[in-house]
């Protein structure tokens, strides 16, 4: 079954939700590393705290380019965290 990423209020998604719901009923940091573990792959584990690091350098003002650079990342990836924070998608970060 594939998911159905929806962007804005689009669609709801079912399995997102789901998958949303399960992360936030695990109350400690094991059981949420494990959790991770379980779930992604070694290369999705690195990548994920990657695009965190790439959003607070963003919050810190570093330029888009330095970014790619520094984390050998392609400029998109790092425009596409520059277009989520301005969506104001990280204020939790």
């Amino acid at each position: 079954m594939r998911l159905k990423i929806s962007i804005g209020n689009e669609t709801e998604n079912k399995e997102l939700n789901e998958f949303i719901d399960a992360l936030m009923k695990i109350n400690t940091k094991e059981k949420l590393k494990n959790f991770l573990e379980g779930i992604l792959t070694p290369k999705e584990l690195i990548e994920i705290p990657n695009r965190l690091e790439i959003v607070k350098m963003l919050k810190r003002g570093v330029s888009q380019h330095d970014i790619a650079g520094k984390m050998h990342v392609g400029v998109a990836t790092v425009g596409r965290g520059s277009r989520e924070l301005q969506r104001g998608r990280f204020e939790n970060i």
